[in-house]
């Protein structure tokens, strides 16, 4: 079949759709150029690699070619992948929201030829079914609609982007950012708590790692029994169900019930990215096992099957292998004889709960029917996942996205330091290299890297989460190249994002396209929104550099979000850990290396060691001026008596030096109770 423009594209989400008989284009001038000169509307169709729905909409309406040849006739058709262009997804899903009430992918929404939406929803399916008209018969409405009535699909139109122009207005904030913010949030939490599987709600149930987060911040500031109760049953219950993948690690999107049993099974960078980072401090927290188990097998994980050579991290794995979803994910019984003779087969059984019966289309998802802990289990997963390996593997979207890059950036950061594990540490490092060199042109950082291209430019998020995972990265090797580097991006994205008469900052930059409307996303959904970590970003940077323009900065996009944050908490969990983190206490640790000897040692361990969220962690070799420099927390600091030594302080006002780890133990706990 002949190829159409997408051909030409990097996104593996597009190229599915370049042998199409639909006359695709991507995003851009030459689609609403042809739109004006034929006077078309646009059929702009945005959805992505992992999605299930996107696949079975291509098949039944893209490849059918009396469907395209409709389409090709009376519209101009846009194919836009929502990871690659963000921007463009959150308007045309605000204005189906606002149309029908709900929003998903696929996505199909209709524009007028300067871009202006008058018609859209999701997935249609190829005739009149499940209550949802045939897409071939909506195309002729539409058709007939922008040919005969032309008026009322302007006004529409007109409407409906006005609408858009106005969502963004925040009041301005008249509340002081107060503790009281984060109690009022946890009872919103606490609320919709699932006491029984752990999670907020019923089915389908979202492990939001951010709120997560939250909790466990709230529970170390207030020793809240529940806080603590609550994080621990939903780190449990997520990592014994079949949302998690027991053979090879890492989490699946979603659990399609509300027991974490049936995963919708495509697993995306953003959710492992963040969940490896949550199990790590639930780790640090709670002393559990099973926590530092998952962090780890989690970041294994990236580490063989979503790695590129070259240090970028891809997006994710489909759902679906040979045409099934979960195909390749689930067992039988005589599979597992197969693979593991009779006796390891029924331990398997046993353990996974495919004893109990099959529980998903006649075959079995595994997840840990009782407690865990069986001693074989460790040996049986190593030989089912080299059985799964022969299995034909679902597709994969190896397409690196700057800001999901630095979610997991951070997680291999902070895990590599805190578990001592240099291979986490050398991960980060070659991503960190990897973003910042094959990510950037002339200066300004690109959204997308496909086979050694990079383009599009980069959003706030990108900025912010490349930012602050290079905080991570400087925490977990003390080299001042990588606070520099987040300084520098720091600074460029206030002079990209930030606007005066906003007070606050948008999606795009303001060297970036021309839309409807100039997006601004304030929720923090399954990634977190580019102001949130922008927010947190800022205030970390604060105390590392002691500059007060970024605590300013940060404090004035943080504080319209008193009320949302409080009210529906839900929505916002990023944000309310860059609050608690601004109501502090932060504690400031300096280390301090010798010339010669050992580095740091203990004093490493005893810092990195413990759950401590708010906290900024420098260091350096004795006697390296360029190193400390505009470092406050570093200025003058010295190896006491030739022994590794550590300075913890607040505010920059410092405890006396410490050398021994018992002393320091003491200093971090006293600094955190201030």
């Amino acid at each position: 079949m002949a190829e159409n423009r997408l051909a030409r594209e990097t996104s593996p989400y597009l190229l599915q759709h370049a042998h199409n008989p639909v006359d695709w284009y991507p995003w851009g001038d030459e689609a609403f150029a042809r739109a004006r000169a034929e006077d078309k509307p646009l059929l702009l169709s945005v959805g992505y690699s992992a999605c299930h729905w996107c696949h079975v909409m291509e098949h039944e309406s893209f490849e059918n070619a009396e469907i395209a040849g409709v389409m090709n006739r009376h519209f101009v058709n846009v194919k836009v992948d929502r990871e690659e262009r963000p921007d463009v997804d959150q308007i045309y899903m605000q204005a189906v929201q606002s149309l029908t009430g709900h929003g998903g992918w696929p996505m199909t929404v209709f524009l007028t030829p300067d871009g202006a939406p008058f018609y859209g929803g999701t997935y249609f399916p190829p005739v009149d079914r499940h209550g949802l008209p045939g897409f071939p018969r909506l195309l002729a409405a539409i058709a007939d609609a922008w040919a005969t009535r032309r008026g009322e699909v302007v006004e529409s139109s007109r409407k409906i982007s006005e609408a858009l122009g106005q969502s963004e207005r925040l009041r301005a904030a008249t509340e002081l950012l107060t503790p009281a913010i984060l109690g009022e949030a946890f009872q919103f939490i606490s609320a919709q708590f699932d006491d029984a599987d752990g999670g907020l709600g019923g089915a389908p149930k979202f492990p939001q790692p951010m709120i997560w987060e939250f909790v466990l911040r709230y529970w170390k500031r207030t020793q809240n029994a529940r806080a603590r109760q609550m994080t621990h049953t939903t780190l449990a219950m997520m990592a014994r169900g079949g949302m998690y993948d027991q053979v090879g690690g890492g989490f699946h999107r979603y659990s399609v019930d509300a027991h974490w049993l049936v995963p919708h099974f495509e697993k995306m960078l953003y959710d492992n990215g963040q969940l490896a980072s949550l199990y790590l401090h639930g780790w640090l927290a709670f002393g559990d096992p099973e926590c530092r188990r998952v962090c780890e097998e989690t970041l294994d994980y990236i580490l063989r099957e979503m790695t590129d050579p070259a240090g970028g991290f891809y997006s994710s794995q489909d759902a679906d292998s040979e045409g099934h979803e979960g195909k390749f994910f689930v067992w039988t019984p005589d599979e597992l004889r197969e693979v593991l003779g009779d006796a390891d087969a029924e331990l398997a059984g046993h353990y996974w709960g495919v004893d109990r019966g099959p529980n998903f289309e006649g075959q079995s998802i595994l997840y840990v029917a009782g407690e865990p802990g069986a001693e074989r289990i460790a040996a049986i997963k190593t030989k089912l996942y080299a059985a799964r390996e022969r299995r034909i593997h679902p597709g994969r979207d190896d397409k690196v996205l700057a800001s999901w890059n630095g979610l997991a950036c951070r997680a291999f950061a902070e895990a590599g330091r805190a578990l001592g594990r240099p291979d986490y540490i050398a991960a980060a490092v070659k991503n960190a290299e990897f973003v910042l060199k094959a990510m950037r042109a002339d200066g300004r950082l690109l959204r997308t890297w496909k086979s050694g291209r990079a383009k599009l430019k980069g959003y706030l998020e990108d900025y912010a989460m490349v930012a602050v995972a290079l905080l991570d990265v400087y925490e977990a090797t003390f080299e001042r190249r990588w606070l520099d580097e987040a300084r520098t991006l720091s600074d460029e994205m206030i002079r990209l994002f930030w606007d005066e008469q906003l007070d606050g900052f948008y999606d795009t930059g303001s060297d970036g396209e021309q839309l409807i409307v100039r997006p601004r996303n304030l929720f923090d959904n399954a990634v977190p929104c580019g102001t949130s970590v922008a927010v947190e970003t800022l205030l970390r940077l604060a105390v590392l550099t002691g500059d007060a323009r970024y605590e300013a900065t940060a404090l004035k996009a943080l504080r319209p979000m008193a009320d949302l944050m409080a009210r529906h908490a839900s929505g916002f969990g990023r944000f309310l850990c860059a609050l608690d983190f601004n109501l502090g206490p932060v504690v400031e640790v300096a280390l301090v290396a010798p010339t010669a000897g050992d580095g740091l040692g203990a004093l490493v361990t005893e810092v990195f060691g413990r759950y401590l969220p708010n906290r900024v962690v420098t260091g350096l070799i004795s006697g390296d001026k360029a190193g400390a420099a505009g470092i406050p927390l570093l200025e003058g600091r010295e190896a006491v008596g030739g022994k590794a030594t550590a300075y913890v302080c607040r505010n920059y006002a410092c405890e006396l030096p410490v050398t021994d780890r018992a002393a320091l133990a003491r200093q971090l706990e006293e600094a955190r109770d201030a």
